[in-house]
């Protein structure tokens, strides 16, 4: 079989291409075209996103559409590459790393990039094969679309192919291309690698292209004195804190928060071993790799201000004053801090701020992680119980109902003058109904090994309007099964 014979072919979609990242020139990645895969076919497409880009939704399901975003023909117009990066691994500087397994079409007129994750070993793959898996890629390809629907900054997943070739990870698996979509695909490790190797010049490329493309406003810093990339590094490390604050509010958790996985523009990317905390303990580990628990749930914040510094450190080339470097970190913690304290208010439905209610927040968070209580339940019924004046569901979560109690008055007497209704409104609006728990994952996975994908489009249904009801599929919002504990979510994909 003769897997490029379209290849020569591109296909003209209508897609208007400006390719800013590849005006930096050759440093900065390698030019390469994605490697064909045989007998692809769809597992998954997401019509918003192909509006998004400005792509025709009903062309996404062509054999056309099939054949390019697997790799085997090209896109008219895109410049297909690979860019170097480097970065802390597990607090471990890796060397240079880079785009070991995706291929970057390029960048739309409209200020999106495409990328193809899974298509074909590059220049950066470090003895790797350049492939992804199914399994990881219907997980990255959920969690995209779950993040976006519940409003956290993320990239998006236009869609997922899969090929019967052969994969070898812990165990034969089959082959799948997961087409992913964000303004920027930079993270922290592309100006660490740089930085590392002296090359202060491409540094400098970088970080003007970053601040011109994505945060113009920093130029402006330059009239206060300020160098724009001091700015540029206070303005990334807010939007990191606010970032870090929303999944800590969601119970989300990462797994593999290396520095070559956060992006520069705050956004949740490389979905690898992620969770959705089922039962409430701040200790979790979901990446069955972090043997040491680097990246448990509760020290996300503070990982990711040590993935700042990491930053900082590369950017103080340019910068020039440590002291400066330091300052344009300072907003971190009160970024963090007032953006997780608005969220955990949403979530309570208090309408106004108080000075109590940091404690009111501590002490149900305590109470969940003493009882091991589960997380999204917990939340969607002290949703319903404001709206509906019965709290008894939300007393039955926990062992001892009892135990609950003297929060309960101290939450009635927070609420007393408050009007229920729209109370309820904003807390149904702030817990969700539906969150991507990593059994639905798995069964998604498990029927889609045998051509089966309507769980994956259920799951798509309902996690992109996760606080809606959706009658009728309430077991996607019931507690885990027994089997789901064993589940073990490691880095290999």
């Amino acid at each position: 079989m003769n897997l490029r014979a379209e290849s020569d072919t591109p296909a003209d979609v209508g897609l208007d291409w400006r390719h800013g990242f590849a005006a930096l020139g050759p440093d900065f990645f390698t030019e390469l075209r994605p490697a064909p895969l045989p007998r692809p076919h769809w597992v998954g497409t997401s019509p918003d996103v192909a509006r998004l880009i400005g792509l025709d939704a009903s062309w996404l399901q062509s054999d056309a559409a099939l054949q390019a975003f697997t790799g085997n023909t090209l896109l008219a117009g895109s410049r297909p590459l690979a860019s170097v990066y480097g970065g802390h691994q597990f607090g471990v500087w890796a060397g240079q790393l880079g785009d070991g397994r995706a291929i970057l079409l390029g960048e739309t007129a409209g200020g999106m990039e495409i990328q193809l994750k899974g298509a074909g070993r590059t220049p950066y793959s470090r003895m790797g094969d350049g492939r992804a898996v199914l399994r990881s890629s219907i997980r990255e390809f959920l969690c995209s679309e779950a993040m976006h629907g519940l409003g956290i900054p993320t990239t998006r997943a236009l869609c997922l192919s899969g090929s019967p070739a052969p994969v070898h990870r812990e165990e034969p698996e089959t082959a799948a291309v997961l087409t992913r979509v964000a303004p920027s695909f930079l993270r922290f490790g592309h100006f660490e690698h740089f930085a590392a190797n002296g090359l202060h010049a491409q540094l400098q490329a970088l970080a003007d292209y970053t601040v011109d493309r994505y945060y113009p406003e920093c130029r402006a810093a330059a009239e206060r004195d300020v160098p724009p990339c001091a700015a540029l590094l206070r303005a990334v490390s807010e939007r990191t804190a606010r970032l870090m604050a929303q999944w800590q509010a969601v119970g989300f958790c990462h797994g593999v928060m290396n520095t070559d996985n956060m992006s520069i523009l705050g956004l949740s990317i490389d979905y690898g071993p992620f969770q959705f905390l089922d039962a409430f303990v701040p200790g979790h580990i979901c990446n069955h790799s972090d043997a040491q628990g680097r990246y448990a749930y509760d020290r996300q914040p503070d990982v990711a201000y040590w993935n700042l510094l990491c930053l900082a450190q590369a950017l103080l080339p340019l910068i020039g004053d440590p002291d400066l470097a330091m300052q344009a970190l300072a907003s971190y913690q009160a970024t963090f801090s007032d953006e997780f304290m608005a969220r955990m208010r949403a979530k309570l439905g208090l309408l106004e701020p108080r000075a109590e209610d940091a404690q009111l927040i501590d002490a149900i968070l305590l109470l969940l992680a003493r009882n091991a209580v589960d997380y999204p339940i917990f939340w969607r019924r002290l949703s319903h119980a404001v709206q509906r004046g019965d709290f008894q569901p939300v007393r039955d979560l926990f062992a001892d109902g009892a135990s609950l109690d003297p929060w309960l008055r101290s939450y009635a007497q927070r609420m007393a003058c408050a009007d229920p209704a729209p109370a309820a409104n904003l807390m149904l609006a702030s817990n969700p109904k539906y969150v991507l728990r990593k059994h639905l994952g798995e069964q998604a996975i498990r029927t889609a090994k045998q051509g089966d994908f309507s769980e994956l489009q259920t799951l798509q249904r309902l996690l992109g309007r996760p606080f809606d009801e959706h009658p009728g599929y309430d077991a996607y919002a019931a507690f885990p099964p027994d089997w789901a504990s064993a589940i073990e979510i490691s880095c290999s994909s």
